[in-house]
């Protein structure tokens, strides 16, 4: 029986729809194209805001469950400086912190709450290669399975499946390319009881790293100039040792685990945004619709956010029994384009303003007067603690059958 929402991509965006659109009554399919959700070195911040969204369908409790590590203070270091750039103490939710949790934990536990109703299922190693129309209306996709081909239709197919979306570009969806003026190398050392404090960020000798404590190890971020990562590697693994340890000399004695270049992940930063996220039959949500910085670390926390104001428009719509029409599509973009132009346009901003003049810098460096305000003046810490911890245009999740 084909289901009545095809969801292409088993990330947060198109986990969180499936589970929502599951617990309304509405059968729904999630396709994923690996064998696990194991992928290291992806997004794992839980925002304030989406641990609400958990609360508001009884889940975060047992989500908390998990290990994680909260954080209800970003700090970060400029120089020899270090300062409190965000405190979520004061935001208006029951989780006043960012939740650092692996990625897969988190959809491994969306996964297992909505295998709890019949109407929802998730089909591991099932690659979407391209859709099936009738007349200008997109009706299903056809998939690369372990034993094959096959084609699945439904009343609605949404492209969640990321910012290298296959849904998108066999939709022919026109994007607006914003560029980015950096890459980002990720990695992973091990940390030891010892370590110094979780760190939002160091920045100094034009180099910017971020280490996510992840119990016992961290998953480093190096950011980098875009297109660099070539003449960085022909200098040689111990040049990038070097450089870590320049800013973090507590790593001295383990930098040596990056053994090869093959312990280095290069991210390749892109930002776009479609003119139009859908088609008749189609929707694309999350980094689908709109390829984010890693600026702040928003683009999981947008991607739910979408999968809420989606489920919301969508779950009238398929309980009226009728084909989801193009307005309702229309309107969930109407719903969110405003805000991913919002939090797109601010990090353009800092990455084209700030993080290019630290890339280009090479000595010590000092915060500017503006950070040294969020330092100076913890009432100053609300602002961006409410920008990153809830973003702009939250959304609930509206009542309905669990």
């Amino acid at each position: 029986m084909n289901p009545q929402c095809l969801i292409a991509g088993g990330g947060p965006a198109g986990m969180m729809l499936g589970l929502l659109l599951a617990r309304a009554g509405i059968s729904v399919t999630v396709l994923e194209k690996h064998a696990d959700f194991f992928r290291d070195f992806r997004g794992d911040t839980i925002h304030p805001s989406t641990l609400e969204i958990m609360e508001e369908i009884g889940l975060l409790d047992d989500l908390l469950k998990l290990p994680h590590q909260k954080a209800r203070l970003l700090t970060g270091q400029i120089g020899e400086t270090t300062l409190t750039l965000a405190d979520f103490g004061s935001l208006p939710v029951t989780c006043k912190f960012i939740a650092f949790m692996p990625q897969w934990d988190f959809l491994n536990f969306l996964a297992e709450k909505a295998r709890a109703y019949r109407n929802f299922k998730l089909e591991m190693d099932f690659e979407v290669t391209g859709l099936l129309s009738v007349g200008d209306r997109v009706t299903g996709v056809r998939v690369q399975t372990p034993t094959g081909v096959t084609e699945i239709r439904a009343d609605l197919v949404v492209g969640a499946d990321g910012r290298s979306s296959i849904v998108r570009e066999a939709a022919g969806l026109e994007s607006i390319e914003f560029g980015a003026p950096m890459d980002v190398l990720w990695m992973r050392l091990s940390r030891k009881p010892a370590d110094p404090g979780q760190l939002f960020g160091r920045i100094d000798f034009g180099r910017i790293f971020v280490m996510i404590d992840r119990g016992d190890y961290w998953q480093c971020a190096l950011v980098i100039r875009k297109g660099a990562f070539e003449t960085i590697r022909a200098r040689g693994i111990q040049d990038l040792r070097d450089g870590i340890v320049q800013m973090n000399p507590f790593l001295t004695d383990r930098v040596a685990e990056l053994r090869s270049w093959d312990d280095v992940k290069l991210l390749t930063v892109q930002v776009d945004r479609l003119r139009e996220w859908f088609r008749p039959g189609l929707l694309c949500i999350g980094d689908a619709a709109h390829a984010m910085s890693p600026v702040a670390g928003v683009g999981i926390n947008l991607a739910i956010q979408d999968a809420v104001a989606a489920a919301n428009i969508l779950i009238p719509a398929f309980s009226r029994g009728s084909s989801i029409r193009t307005d309702t599509l229309k309107e969930i973009q109407a719903r969110r384009e405003l805000p991913t132009r919002v939090v797109q346009r601010a990090q353009l901003l800092i990455q084209n303003n700030i993080i290019t003049r630290v890339l280009d810098r090479t000595g010590r460096m000092k915060p500017p007067l503006v950070i040294r305000a969020l330092g100076a003046f913890p009432l100053l810490r609300r602002i961006p603690a409410r920008l990153v911890g809830l973003g702009f245009r939250r959304e609930h999740v509206r009542g309905y059958p669990a």
